[in-house]
């Protein structure tokens, strides 16, 4: 048997189509920027995400880039990220001008260590960008706590957590702006790149439109140097069929989790997740830890099962980042988890089987190579 790491078959084929239908309403429609397929998609994505407004952009990168530009924060400011994220939360501070000031995650849930973050708090810091990372939500009530005693902005970023929930309400609803990325492969994947920001004030919606649409609010009159990042028709119909499905797609991923957690609960030279007493967990990727994790990997492909690292280096330890002069040893913890996570096959719609056989394969491995 052969178990990819990411199958779109099991949610594309039965959809396809729906698909082909919404296809041709938006070519028929020949409107394709800005009409009423993604005045649709963001009035249902705001609602899905328990938030009073949705902005869509071209991809999710820049949704927390405008995001941060619409909280003014740029040169001389300090925005803080979890040291284990994937580059792209990093970049959108950079992109500012504002500085990255990294916090360990907690050694469990792998989200920000929130007992860390008030000791990197400096009278430059501006904001903080907790990452509902793998797709368990953070500890939101605790950030928010520490946000209003420092009087610091909340950006979330929700690019892998849509569905997921902390205390009961749901990712990309807590903070001040939030930004998430429909990229194909994430819970919630366009056909191609795709984004948005999700708030609660009126007044940020409005500054996410005019950012993302080269800073205007009126056609040709431009108050700020805009983007051009505007989420098409095409993709905003895409994923309004798409969204339909999510909760279904997010039950199936967590069932999936639930055999692994079961099957694997006995092999004790392997982490396995862990979720908060009050989080969920969507479980956009079912991320293990091993000591032996290089070994497994090859190992588990030589089964015909894939599997993928996220993330094998950390920002700090980037090229990118090397002016931050923060080398080994910087975050232990990040740096550790950078060494030894392993990302299991994960998607909605993976059958039984699969998982039992990715379980056997593992139980082999600690028998024959441990």
């Amino acid at each position: 048997m052969k178990v990819p790491f990411l199958s779109f078959d099991p949610i594309h084929i039965p959809l396809k189509e729906e698909m082909m239908a919404a296809m041709e309403a938006v070519y028929d429609s020949n409107s394709f920027i800005l009409g009423e397929y993604v005045n649709e998609f963001e009035s249902s994505f705001a609602d899905f995400c328990q938030a009073k407004y949705c902005t869509g952009v071209g991809n999710g990168l820049e949704a927390l880039h405008i995001a941060l530009k619409c909280l003014n924060i740029g040169q001389g400011d300090e925005v803080i990220v979890p040291a284990n994220t994937y580059i792209a939360s990093a970049l959108a501070v950079s992109y500012t001008g504002a500085q990255v000031v990294f916090v360990e995650p907690d050694a469990r849930t792998y989200n920000i260590d929130v007992q860390k973050i008030e000791e990197k708090i400096s009278p430059k810091t501006k904001a903080i960008m907790p990452v509902h990372l793998y797709g368990q939500a953070c500890e939101m009530d605790v950030v928010m706590e520490i946000a209003k005693k420092h009087n610091l902005y909340v950006i979330e970023d929700n690019a892998q957590s849509q569905g997921a929930a902390y205390k009961g309400k749901f990712t990309g609803s807590w903070g001040d702006i939030n930004g998430t990325s429909f990229y194909p492969g994430k819970n919630l994947g366009a056909i191609g790149d795709a984004g948005a920001i999700t708030t609660n004030s009126a007044e940020f919606a409005r500054l996410t439109k005019i950012w993302r649409n080269y800073g205007s609010e009126k056609k040709y009159y431009n108050e700020v140097q805009g983007f051009n990042s505007r989420l098409d028709e095409l993709q905003a119909a895409f994923l309004s069929v798409k969204l339909r499905r999510l909760q279904e797609w997010t039950e199936s991923r967590q069932k999936t989790a639930a055999e692994y957690l079961r099957q694997l609960s006995s092999c004790d030279f392997l982490v396995l997740p862990h979720t908060h007493e009050h989080a969920t967990h969507a479980y956009h990727l079912f991320v293990i830890t091993t000591p032996y994790r290089d070994k497994l990997q090859q190992y588990l492909s030589e089964q015909g099962i894939g599997t993928l690292i996220h993330y094998p280096v950390p920002p700090h330890l980037q090229k990118a980042y090397k002016n931050l002069n923060l080398g080994n040893g910087s975050f232990p913890i990040a740096e550790k988890l950078a060494h030894e996570c392993l990302s299991l096959p994960m998607f909605a719609g993976m059958k039984d089987e699969q998982v039992s056989y990715v379980c056997e394969a593992i139980k082999k491995f600690g028998n024959e190579c441990i």
